[in-house]
């Protein structure tokens, strides 16, 4: 601001006493400040599913490889915009106090887990020690750096503004040495003389951690506490922890640590458990986890195996069925439409420089992603929150037949009110020739043969609409009023060649 010449802003001393009282009444007096809004929770009439802002929810995403944060290169605002102008609101990230990749891990090309040099942030501050792996100081895992704080919850909040819930993933295996060498736990990359002598297999451990433990028991609560006033988070206790030695005895242990974490908070976050590759049924599950999530669940056969618990199951990590699109998008209608409340497909199009989700990998990566398979998982979103899935529940058995037979068919139901079907063929070669891929696209010239005829379905008496989606392109191929005397009936359907979805709602009362 310019200077000014004395006595230009002067005010008598009695209008100065009248307009410090105006100024007095006319400001509010103090306030309470208001409530955070309650977190994402399981829906109380239907706990399969979460309660997320008032609206029921199912968490559908096409999400990047887990290093949003950690990777100081990626620019996780524009990533975050991706998933929201697609419509997906879920995304999954690893906190980086434990695990961090090299490059080249698992064949993936520009992998956000693995930062370049200097690049990687962990919650715990640097110290002035020269040799930490990557050619950085040692951490201390002491003391916590508050520059990454500000980018987690910067992060989370971005998120948040854009209408995407974060699975914060706690801790992660080592699945070699490699990974546990980069590591702030291990003994070369810390200067407080822990995890010495420690096997990378027992650092998840109650009794071999060499130390470590009371550092992992304060980060969890280091992350409860800075999470505390976010309402799109839940916490994921460890990442396969099937893999490289984690106990369960320690998995309940965290999550008692959370639980107790968050003791005074008015509206705790949930806990999730990763529980297995592909399917299992999980015995004495620990009462403060309600979300169950396994990894390349195709067939989706933990669902049915878990239905009973009446908690959340999720498939939170496809792959390793090639780059096409169609195995991912058939593995997320079929686990929803099985009774999922979680898919999260693991997109190696987003990368640094690339955070809108267009990089072009090469055809050995372990897995696939890109704008088209996003676009056909918004179309899965759409379809599910079209429904009123809350008063539906898995039912197979409404199907009584299909022509040809051997086509997958499963049906999500309100008995009498709405039918939520899923057809599929085989599914497809790990990267087909172009000709392939546009003969099931439903190019002209595809075998009859390829086709579903009928479906028939069992249905009470009244009046229904029906609705032929593809999967493929999100359009509705056929739609149609139905009158029904009752019992089984037969429904032509419109060629394809890959999936078909149906939508069968009752007109009226």
């Amino acid at each position: 601001m310019g200077t000014s010449s004395p006595g230009r802003f002067r005010v008598r001393p009695a209008l100065a006493v009248v307009s410090l009282m105006a100024l007095a009444w006319s400001c509010p007096g103090p306030t309470r400040a208001a409530a955070p809004a309650p977190p994402i929770a399981l829906h109380p009439e239907n706990p399969h599913y979460f309660l997320w802002r008032g609206k029921p929810t199912v968490l559908i995403t096409s999400g990047e490889h887990y290093g949003a944060v950690l990777n100081l290169d990626f620019e996780y605002r524009r990533y975050l915009d991706t998933l929201a102008a697609d419509r997906l609101n879920l995304t999954r990230t690893f906190t980086g106090g434990a695990y961090v990749e090299p490059a080249g891990a698992f064949n993936i090309a520009r992998n956000t887990l693995a930062p370049g040099a200097g690049r990687f942030i962990a919650p715990w501050a640097r110290s002035g020690k020269p040799g930490g792996a990557q050619g950085g100081p040692k951490f201390d895992l002491a003391r916590w750096n508050p520059e990454y704080f500000r980018r987690f919850k910067d992060f989370v909040g971005w998120a948040g503004r854009r209408g995407v819930v974060v699975e914060v993933n706690l801790f992660c295996p080592f699945y070699g040495e490699e990974q546990w060498k980069l590591s702030p736990f291990h003994p070369s990359n810390n200067v407080n003389g822990l995890g010495a002598r420690v096997a990378r297999t027992n650092v998840y451990t109650l009794d071999r951690h060499g130390g470590l433990l009371p550092s992992q028991e304060r980060m969890v609560r280091k992350f409860v506490e800075e999470l505390r006033g976010f309402d799109n988070i839940y916490y994921e206790i460890c990442n396969e922890p099937y893999f490289g030695g984690v106990t369960l005895e320690w998995q309940h242990h965290i999550a008692d640590v959370i639980r107790d974490a968050q003791r005074s908070h008015p509206n705790p976050k949930l806990i999730s458990q990763n529980i297995a590759n592909g399917a299992a049924t999980i015995t004495a599950p620990h009462p403060a986890v309600s979300v169950f999530n396994f990894h390349y669940a195709t067939p989706p056969a933990a669902v049915a195996m878990n239905y009973s618990l009446n908690k959340v199951i999720g498939d939170n990590e496809t792959g390793f069925r090639g780059t096409n699109d169609a195995p991912y998008r058939m593995e997320g209608w079929d686990f929803i439409i099985a009774g999922g409340g979680l898919y999260n497909n693991l997109d190696y199009s987003f990368v640094a420089g690339h955070e809108d989700g267009t990089f072009a990998y090469p055809a050995r990566q372990p897995g696939g992603g890109n704008p088209a398979l996003r676009r056909q998982l918004r179309t899965l979103t759409d379809f599910i929150h079209g429904f009123d899935f809350i008063r539906m529940k898995p039912d197979p058995s409404v199907i009584r037949g299909v022509l040809p037979a051997g086509l997958g068919a499963r049906a999500l139901v309100q008995p009498g009110r709405a039918y939520a079907v899923y057809l599929r063929h085989g599914v497809p070669a790990r990267n087909p020739s172009k000709s392939a891929r546009q003969k099931r696209a439903g190019a002209p010239g595809k075998a009859a043969a390829d086709t579903l005829e009928a479906l028939q379905i069992e249905l009470p008496e009244g009046a229904y609409r029906v609705q032929w989606i593809h999967p493929l392109t999100g359009n509705t191929d056929r739609s149609e009023t139905i009158t029904h005397r009752g019992g089984i009936r037969r429904l032509s359907c419109p060629p394809f060649s890959e999936d078909m979805a149906l939508a069968i709602r009752r007109i009226g009362r």
